[in-house]
């Protein structure tokens, strides 16, 4: 067995420092700080906030790297864990030899698994780390401990025999399988619950109450074909109805999400007992109007439905989308919708188990994909040894997977699949699967259909090879039937490249592109997806040598007029594609000297030609144009010496327009040391932690053994190794830079200067008006968005170290927002007086009001994080005091952050929004992160170009947002707010989440 080490990396967070003491040595801001951070995680999104409490006082960290085993199968338990981040792969073998043992799934982030220490039985399968991996571990007394405290609570969230599973639990063993008939398997689930839940309930009777007061006219008798129906209400007309009453109500499809919840539950019937609710002429009825003698609402009741009827529109507008969804799977696929098909893919590019697939196979399998549902935990889904016949994937709920003789095994949670390699590879099923709670749901993919995509997309997969080699893999798909501009139709296909050498991407694009100076959008976007991706792949010291030789490419045969006629729309398409990467690279080309070297000499070569080619004439100009405005700004002094004094100044007031960072721009920086003097250095942004050492040892007459290290308030220290880049702009908010010899890295502390303030400047900004802040914030917040280049989200998804380039801008626009949520945090933490504090809570809740009006959803979820941060929200007495009104306000924002679902409700407000938008970056670059590490860069040898398709997709959205000018109110900024301007950009914060824990326990005591 390997030892697992438990020491946590340098790099990891505050709480992790906590989990590393003992558990008598944690204090309450330490358990706070470990709460704050576990209650993000899914594994415990269903433990009661009691319980743990209980786990941030018992549990510990541990991480692993690739291929670790945990404990082996046989072995005796001595540990529960709980997945943070990563995956690890559950091993079975039937022999005493572990050399045997086959995978049969992988846990990935919230599963947990261990449980049989409970009653110290052999583990169950061997455990192997997929990938390096963080786990929470649990020590045997403790967990003992904890099951006898909490029973009530953990028994449905473990797996059986501890959990609830059946009415009978003997024991987790399967001694048979006729235990396991499969007369248990449920089938599709297509009735929709009879039984309403409360809430359902009393929002159909609040939506009724109101119909029947502000609009009597729509439930009444309708005839239809000679026939009488009573009470009945127009599906068009509820739409109508509904979208009119609540802000929250963006589109009719919505509108029609939150009615199925109602028509799901029952208290909402189609006359003829359909189950999909519809925007057309057909008729619904109110359950209440199922009597004949419904009763009318009282005033009072009337009353109390309008009070709650923006509370009822909130819940129905946060559950809609998943109950919309629902009906379109419950659909047969051939009676699915373009726009059904659209919603269905738009769900599986978010689902983990799916990340790996094509955009093709994604698209297929939206059109086949069927919902299954199950009500009771215990069913089983299908038996250990029975034939595959398809392939799950789990959208709520968990399953336990159960082998013969061994029991449950591990739990598989939301997003995890099982199933498929039984398909793949047409064996039996090597374990059971049985529900390990109440209403799971489920997306099938049946064998037939798993079987006939895998043989289309093969079918309709084109591989050029060389050398018995595969260069280039092209996938045929429809084109969509478009006319052209003269008439003509164009092609049913097109070909999309798959993956293949740099080399012959490049070709492909330049054989396949138009050489017309204007391309077609489509043409355009995919010619945009090589300019962005390709420094992935093929930097600019290889791409700027292939164009070259590209443009003077010669045909070697063809008579003289065929050899004219290629070597002209050769050249032109050459042009085209460096007029496309010059425009997308912009500024940056300047700090390329490859780069510039090529535009010049590619300049030279086209001016030549046109003497003898007079149709290339028409893109000189262009051309010229941005060679001279490279050239002569990489030449201008200011431009080339541009020293920043202070690299996070925002207290300068003058009106000029913030210029992005540049790499080569020079920066002045205090480095210090372990007394904690400093040493000022001038170095480039784009320095390595290997230059700035050199240039802080000529300053200190010694550098020998020195470290650069990123210290927060907090004294969390990371030693930045000596490829590293970015240094200065990715510290935190209050973070500082030391030097010093390794063996006195223990020694280091913070400085006094990095607690930051200990007075709130409540008192200035409380006479500032909240519409002002939030426009002087957006007016901030758009320049800094405004100077990322798209290049740095790529640069910062892959790593900077592997383009030796900066992220400087990108870094100071992320920083920005945590020193948005800092702020809220710090000044409400600093209000000693709770009437005070209950003004402030008021404040921010209306400055992110106007920033959301304004388009500004960084620092709109800046603001609404920081209210949540348990130094702030742990504060019952003040939110007790916050009004009603300013409560629902809060609770709609706070629903927008909702995370389930990939953020969907975050993802259907902005899809609704023109630009200009200033987007919650975190999110962007979350979903970046997940294509990444969910696609491999290079399959076979060969660029997984579809990989670099999707993750171009998501920085296409920054584009978007920007594409658009962001116009300042005219009315606000023509008044004198100097000093809002310059207070909302010289922001001083506490980042120091213990410190903010200590000072929120300070202001109001914990609760018994």
């Amino acid at each position: 067995m390997v030892a697992a080490h438990t020491s946590h990396s340098s790099s990891s967070g505050e709480w992790i420092a906590c989990l590393d003491k003992r558990p008598l040595e944690r204090s309450s801001e330490d358990v706070d700080i470990i709460f704050t951070r576990l209650k993000e995680v899914k594994a415990f999104e269903k433990f009661h906030p009691n319980l743990l409490q209980q786990i941030c006082l018992c549990g510990y960290y541990e991480n692993l790297e690739k291929g670790i085993t945990l404990f082996r199968q046989g072995d005796i338990g001595t540990n529960w864990y709980a997945v943070l981040t990563g995956s690890l792969d559950v091993k079975v073998s039937d022999t005493s030899n572990h050399q045997d043992a086959v995978t049969i799934c992988t846990l990935g982030i919230g599963t947990a698994f261990g449980e049989s220490i409970l009653d110290n039985t052999p583990r169950h399968a061997t455990i192997v780390t997929r990938e390096y991996s963080e786990l929470l571990r649990i020590e045997q007394k403790d967990f003992k401990a904890l099951w006898e405290k909490y029973r009530q609570y953990m028994s449905g969230l473990l797996t059986p025999p501890y959990g609830v599973m059946e009415a009978s639990s003997n024991n987790d063993r399967l001694p048979d399988k006729d235990s396991m008939s499969s007369s248990a398997l449920c089938q599709v689930s297509k009735n929709c619950n009879k039984v309403p839940s409360e809430k359902i309930l009393r929002a159909g009777k609040i939506l009724r109450n109101t119909i029947l007061s502000r609009a009597p006219h729509m439930i009444r008798d309708r005839k239809y074909h000679l026939k009488t129906y009573r009470q009945c209400c127009v599906g068009t007309e509820l739409v109508d109805w509904m979208m009119q009453q609540s802000t929250c109500v963006h589109s009719r499809t919505q509108a029609v999400g939150m009615w199925q919840v109602l028509l799901e539950e029952g208290v909402l019937n189609h006359v003829d007992q359909e189950h999909h609710f519809q925007d057309k002429y057909l008729f619904y009825r109110f359950l209440d109007d199922e009597r004949e003698d419904a009763p009318l609402p009282t005033e009072e009741e009337k009353k109390e439905c309008d009070e709650e009827l923006q509370d009822t529109m909130l819940l129905l507008s946060q559950i809609g989308p998943d109950a919309h969804m629902r009906m379109i799977l419950r659909k047969p696929p051939g009676q699915r919708t373009v726009d059904d098909l659209e919603i269905i893919y738009e769900e599986l590019l978010h689902i983990k188990a799916l990340s790996h697939l094509s955009t093709t196979v994604k698209r297929e399998l939206a059109g086949v994909l069927i919902f299954e549902s199950h009500p009771k935990a215990g069913t089983v889904l299908f038996n250990q040894g029975e034939e595959g016949t398809s392939w799950y994937i789990i959208l709520k709920g968990s399953v336990n997977v159960v082998i013969y003789g061994k029991g449950v095994v591990c739990t598989l949670h939301e997003g995890d699949d099982f199933g498929k390699l039984a398909l793949v590879n047409d064996a039996p099923r090597a374990a059971s699967i049985v529900l390990r709670e109440d209403n799971c749901h489920f997306l099938r993919v049946d064998k037939e259909d798993f079987n006939r995509i895998l043989r289309d997309v093969e079918a309709n997969t084109v591989r050029l090879k060389e050398h018995d080699q595969d260069v280039l893999v092209l996938e045929k798909v429809p084109a969509g039937n478009r006319v052209s501009n003269q008439g003509n139709s164009q092609p049913q296909h097109k070909y999309i490249v798959m993956s293949g050498t740099p080399e012959k991407i490049l070709e492909h694009f330049l054989e396949t592109m138009r050489p017309e100076a204007t391309l077609n959008e489509a043409t355009d976007s995919v010619l945009n997806d090589f300019i962005m991706m390709h420094c992935v792949f093929m930097p600019n010291s290889q791409l700027c040598p292939a164009l070259m030789a590209h443009y003077h490419a010669q045909p070697s045969q063809g008579t003289e007029q065929e050899k004219m006629d290629y070597a002209l729309n050769n050249k032109r398409r050459v042009i085209r594609l460096v007029l496309q990467w010059a425009a997308l690279y912009g500024d940056l080309l300047q700090e390329d000297e490859a780069a510039m070297a090529f535009l010049e000499e590619f300049y030279v070569s086209v001016s030549d030609d046109t003497r003898m080619i007079a149709a290339l004439k028409e893109q000189l100009p262009e051309l010229e144009k941005i060679v001279k405005q490279v050239s002569e700004e990489s030449k201008a002094p200011q431009k080339k010496h541009k020293v920043l004094l202070q690299l996070f100044n925002t207290s300068d007031d003058r009106a000029q327009k913030r210029q992005p960072i540049r790499g080569s721009d020079e920066v002045l920086f205090k480095v210090y040391c372990m007394d904690q003097t400093y040493t000022t250095i001038r170095v480039p942004v784009s320095s390595s932690v290997k230059e700035v050492i050199s240039a802080v040892a000529d300053k200190l007459g010694s550098g020998e053994g020195l470290i650069i290290v990123k210290m927060s308030s907090g004294g969390e220290k990371v030693v930045l190794k000596p490829h590293d880049v970015s240094v200065f702009t990715t510290l935190s908010v209050n973070g500082r830079l030391f030097a010093c010899p390794r063996d006195q890295f223990d020694s280091l502390a913070p400085l006094p200067e990095q607690e930051g303030p200990s007075t709130g400047t409540v008192g200035t900004f409380e006479l500032m008006s909240s519409k002002d802040l939030a426009h002087q914030m957006t007016i901030y917040d758009w320049e800094l968005f405004n100077c990322v280049h798209e290049l740095e989200l790529i640069y910062h998804t892959f790593g900077r170290h592997n383009f030796k380039k900066t992220t400087a801008n990108l870094d100071l626009f992320l920083r920005r927002f945590n020193e948005i949520q800092f702020w809220v945090v710090t000044e409400i933490c600093l209000c000693s007086q709770l009437s005070k504090r209950v003004q402030l809570l008021k404040k921010y809740i209306k400055i992110a009001a106007h920033c959301k009006e304004y388009k500004n959803l960084n620092s709109f979820f800046a603001i609404i994080m920081g209210l949540s941060n348990v130094a702030v929200s742990r504060l019952s007495l003040t939110w007790e005091k916050l009004p009603s009104k300013f409560k629902k306000i809060y609770a709609e924002f706070e629903s927008l952050m909702d995370p389930s679902r990939n953020h969907r409700a975050y993802r259907l407000t902005v899809a609704k929004l023109d630009p200009p938008i200033i987007p919650f970056m975190p999110l962007l670059i979350k979903d970046m992160t997940f294509t990444h590490e969910g696609n491999k860069t290079f399959t076979d040898n060969l660029v997984n170009f579809e990989k670099m398709r999707m993750i171009a997709n998501t920085v296409r959205t920054v584009k978007f947002c920007r594409s658009q000018s962001f116009n300042p109110d005219a009315a606000l900024t023509n008044k004198n707010h100097q000093d809002v301007r310059s207070y909302v950009r010289q922001l001083n914060v506490i980042d120091n989440q213990r410190t903010l824990s200590h000072m929120s326990h300070r202001l109001e005591l914990r609760r018994a």
